[in-house]
């Protein structure tokens, strides 16, 4: 028996399950697919947003503000790449320049600090490539980029380091209640527990469905991206927003916490909640509205495009409440922009929420011996000549450089596959410690991945898949 089962390893399951791993509980992750991270949280702007935008009072507000602060804390924690690099929101009118008047005002009420609306001349002293078009900017100190996976995989990784235990290709398929417990069924094996924790991503309305009455419904809304080469990564210094839509933040441009640059992403509802297929059409518009803020980019230096899907809510805000009609059963639904700003600030009350609910048969005690410290990741390139040598010469698989453009080393791949939350496939790899997304895209490297990972893990070459259960790179010997 468990006394928390959490269904979804995205950056909200994860959040959750750190936080929780903070008491003396017997803690379960239940996720689908075959890696944490492989949601929502796969393709997201990995903004860590200031604040402003989300209308004063929601939950959204209040997380997103709370989230944003504690970032500093968690990145250091968890060994995680974040950057407080600010952003700017781009007026192109006057009419423009009044919604930056209320994006600030709205930031003063939501207690956003170091916010200020500046000039042109302000701007291109901060940007030089910014268009020239652009009349003012909200410009917010506070707002950085970060790894999103690595974020996820790092929560997730504490998490089981401190106690709690992940269950990959688990998907759910029914849930029951007797008494005052639940019976969760996947289609691998049964999981019996006190209190659920829906973060199901875009499925989150069907998994409330299994067992409570329908109460909000999940559309998820498409959103495409380009990722530039990091000769374009040094065009812009901050998050370049233009002014929002009714439909969401708009096409941004900012750098990654890796030295690549981001364009996108637009904004389409679909109906398949798989669909996460790009367009020539919806590219098109991404190219153009970035081009708009900074027109010397060269769309020739883009290395992949890409699109992710988020959980759009039909109540307008996030969803983190105790079922009306099933005591015990936890939503945290709707969870899209600023879902990855306001996580761990979310995942505290809920923790709250956890402790309040089994508090009622029994005082539940604070594990004292809970460790935030994540073991540390060597990332080779960025250690000096001297550092290299020296790690070359305790461990010879860091002097194997398998992925030539971003320089990653045999002995970073061996660690992360053999980590508590480690990889077990091409793109959990990639996720991890990066071969794969430089300019060559795997082309070289893919295949040394696949061998390495055969070799740890004691499987097959043909076992060994790009990223779901059954996506199989290869099926057979074609000659001995």
């Amino acid at each position: 028996m468990y006394d928390v089962v959490i269904i979804g390893a995205g950056v909200s399951g994860a959040s959750i399950a750190r936080e929780l791993a903070k008491y003396k509980l017997k803690i379960a992750v239940l996720e689908k697919e075959n890696d944490v991270a492989d949601g929502t949280t796969k393709a997201n702007s990995a903004i860590i947003h200031a604040g402003y935008d989300a209308k004063e009072g929601t939950l959204m507000a209040k997380y997103n503000a709370l989230g944003n602060q504690m970032y500093d804390k968690i990145a250091e924690e968890l060994d995680i790449p974040f950057k407080r690099i600010g952003s700017l929101v781009l007026a192109f009118s006057d009419k423009e320049k009044e919604h930056l008047k209320m994006l600030y005002e709205r930031g003063l009420k939501n207690g956003i600090p170091d916010m200020k609306i500046l000039n042109f001349s302000e701007i291109k002293e901060m940007e030089p490539n910014i268009n020239k078009k652009v009349v003012a900017a909200l410009y917010a100190k506070t707002a950085g980029i970060i790894g999103p996976w690595e974020l996820t995989i790092g929560m997730l990784e504490n998490a089981v380091d401190n106690g709690v235990e992940l269950y990959l290709n688990n998907e759910v398929i029914n849930i029951e209640k007797t008494d005052n417990e639940f019976k969760i069924t996947t289609k691998e094996k049964d999981f019996k527990t006190k209190v659920v924790i829906n973060c199901a991503g875009v499925y989150a309305d069907q998994i409330h469905n299994l067992i409570a009455k329908p109460s909000y419904k999940i559309t998820p809304r498409r959103g495409q991206y380009f990722v530039m080469d990091k000769m374009e990564g040094e065009k812009v210094n901050r998050v370049i927003f233009q002014c929002p839509t009714e439909v969401g933040k708009g096409v941004l441009v900012t750098p990654t916490v890796h030295g690549n640059l981001l364009l996108g992403p637009d904004s389409q509802e679909v109906n398949n909640k798989e669909d996460t297929s790009t367009t020539t059409e919806q590219l098109a518009f991404v190219r153009e509205k970035a081009l708009k803020s900074i027109e010397n980019l060269n769309l020739r230096e883009v290395i992949r495009s890409f699109a992710g899907l988020r959980a759009e809510a039909d109540r307008g805000d996030f969803i983190i409440e105790e079922a009306n009609d099933i005591k015990g059963f936890i939503d945290v639904g709707g969870i899209k922009s600023p879902g990855l700003s306001a996580a761990p600030a979310f995942a505290v009350d809920v923790a709250k929420m956890v402790v309040e609910i089994l508090n009622r048969n029994g005082k539940i005690e604070e594990n004292k011996k809970f460790n935030p410290i994540r073991k540390k990741q060597i990332r080779f390139m960025e250690l000096s000549n001297e550092e290299k040598s020296e790690i070359i010469k305790k461990d010879s698989k860091y002097g194997r450089v398998i992925c030539r453009c971003e320089t990653i080393t045999e002995g970073e791949i061996v660690d992360i596959i053999h980590r508590s939350v480690g990889a077990r496939t091409v793109d959990g790899v990639k996720k991890r410690c990066r071969p794969g997304m430089g300019r060559c895209q795997g082309g070289f490297c893919g295949p040394r991945i696949q061998e390495i990972l055969a070799r740890e893990l004691n499987l097959t070459l043909e076992e060994i898949v790009l990223d779901k259960k059954n996506s199989y790179i290869l099926t057979e010997e074609t000659k001995k």
